[in-house]
């Protein structure tokens, strides 16, 4: 139903005003079936009046978002990062086995939106919306069995920029060569006010950091984030708080990280109350004190709260997900969050659902 809004410094319907009206115009005597007609209207329009906003500057509600998009024709992707894309109305996903991003709409449609020979694997993806950018961690674990070879297997770490309108590869930045004996996995992304993006590694203890000009450097390579045991993956999901740091999870113990900004060495543990958080991957940070963690050897997304800074947190919600190995969340709208199934057990298909607590 259309809502009707009225100002009331416009036109003044009460029964005092039509009272007044008919007194000051005595000369000219109104019927008095007009004057029924009148206050009948007068009723109506007060009927209508409490739906109506006092607040002229309402954001429209946004529509309620399927529960459940499932994507067949896509079997083969394995996708490991997805955001939502608010002006085009479309999730973005990345794939493990052919590299490129597609796009998956409310329907179920999913269209590629960008490709490169560059990309072997596209893992964790990154929408800046404000300066239309899509970054995305590119690395090489073997599952693109066309694009893999051993120059590139297990020491590829980069960072993909793409213009996020068109599709188009703007800049390919290396991070692995900033420590070329070492292993590497380029996995999540987040980024800072001022648009500088840090890349989580998982196979070594590493965070980089990339400026709006394309400069990669390490912001951060302390021992204490490596993997344990040393064969797992280590860092994982990585968010940006704007109080100025960085909050990052740890795969093989579920270990969670406050990374100051400008003190990155200063890192400390954020205190879970003993909640086994092992298999973290996916963070997505929902206001200042509210965390979503996905623990996809769990089947599980949790809600973490804190009310100090980070220094400690507690569960205050889960969503089951399943055996469908959930990997990461992306935000549709103030309400709504997503999470990503890579496949589920009934078909060799993937899946984006919204998680409910």
């Amino acid at each position: 139903m259309q809502r009707v809004f009225l100002r009331s410094s416009t036109i003044d319907f009460s029964p005092t005003r039509m009272l007044h009206a008919a007194s000051t115009t005595a000369r000219r005597p109104a019927p008095f079936s007009q004057f029924l007609r009148l206050a009948a209207l007068a009723a109506g329009l007060t009927t209508l009046l409490p739906a109506c906003s006092d607040d002229e500057n309402d954001e429209p509600v946004q529509p309620a978002g399927p529960a459940k998009i499932t994507v067949p024709k896509a079997a083969t992707l394995s996708p490991e990062g997805i955001q939502y894309d608010e002006a085009k109305k479309y999730f973005l996903v990345s794939s493990r086995t052919r590299g490129r991003i597609g796009t998956v709409k409310d329907d179920s449609t999913y269209t590629q939106f960008a490709d490169d020979s560059l990309l072997v694997s596209t893992i964790g993806l990154h929408l800046d919306a404000d300066r239309r950018r899509l970054l995305a961690a590119v690395s090489d674990n073997g599952t693109n069995t066309r694009r893999t070879k051993p120059a590139t297997q297990r020491k590829l770490a980069a960072l993909a920029i793409f213009n996020a309108d068109n599709g188009s590869l703007s800049r390919f930045v290396d991070l692995g060569g900033l420590r070329p004996a070492l292993a590497h996995f380029a996995n999540d992304i987040a980024i800072d006010k001022d648009g500088n993006a840090y890349i989580t590694d998982s196979l070594s203890p590493i965070i980089y950091k990339v400026d709006l000009q394309g400069t990669a450097t390490v912001f951060l390579e302390d021992s204490r984030l490596a993997a344990n045991p040393a064969t797992a993956f280590g860092l994982n999901g990585i968010v940006y708080h704007p109080d100025g740091y960085l909050l990052v999870a740890k795969s093989s113990d579920g270990t969670l990280y406050k990374v100051p900004l400008s003190n990155p060495t200063g890192l400390t543990t954020v205190a879970t109350g003993g909640q086994n958080l092992t298999g973290a991957d996916g963070l997505l940070l929902v206001d200042r004190q509210t965390l979503l963690l996905v623990a996809g050897s769990q089947g599980t997304v949790y809600r973490l709260g804190s009310t100090d800074a980070w220094a400690t947190t507690t569960v205050s919600g889960r969503f089951a997900t399943g055996a469908v190995s959930p990997t990461t969340i992306t935000r549709r709208s103030p309400a709504d969050a997503y999470v990503l199934y890579p496949y589920q057990t009934s078909a060799p298909r993937f899946a984006i659902v919204k998680v409910g607590f």
